[in-house]
C-alpha cells in the first residue's frame, strides 16, 4: 500500500510539471516533448520517471492484488468489491491517458 501511495504520488507530481511545459496542438506537441528533454532543467528525467513510473504503480498494484488473494482478503465481499472498481478505474484511467 505505501509503495502505492508513493507511486502515485511521483506520476502525480513528474505529469503536474511535465504539463506545466507541455502543448498539446497538433503543430507543436513533438517540439514541446523535445522541449522539455533538451532545455527544461532534469526534463528527460522527469520524463522518463513519468514513463517508468506507470510502469512501476502497476506492478505494485499487481503485487497489492496478488498479496490480498494469497491471505483470503476476497472473503471480505464489500472491501475486496471496491477494490475491483477501484482496479478497473485506474485501468481505464491509464489505458485513457496512453491514448491521449
Amino acid at each position: 500500500g505505501s509503495l502505492l501511495g508513493i507511486c502515485l504520488m511521483v506520476q502525480i507530481l513528474t505529469g503536474l510539471f511535465l504539463a506545466m511545459h507541455y502543448t498539446s496542438d497538433t503543430m507543436t506537441a513533438f517540439s514541446s516533448v523535445t522541449h522539455i528533454c533538451r532545455d527544461v532543467n532534469y526534463g528527460w528525467l522527469i520524463r522518463y520517471l513519468h514513463a517508468n513510473g506507470a510502469s512501476m504503480f502497476f506492478i505494485c498494484l499487481f503485487l497489492h492484488v496478488g498479496r490480498g488473494m494469497y491471505y483470503g482478503s476476497y472473503t471480505f465481499m464489500e472491501t475486496w468489491n471496491i477494490g475491483v472498481i477501484l482496479l478497473f478505474a485506474v485501468m481505464a484511467t491509464a489505458f485513457m491517458g496512453y491514448v491521449l
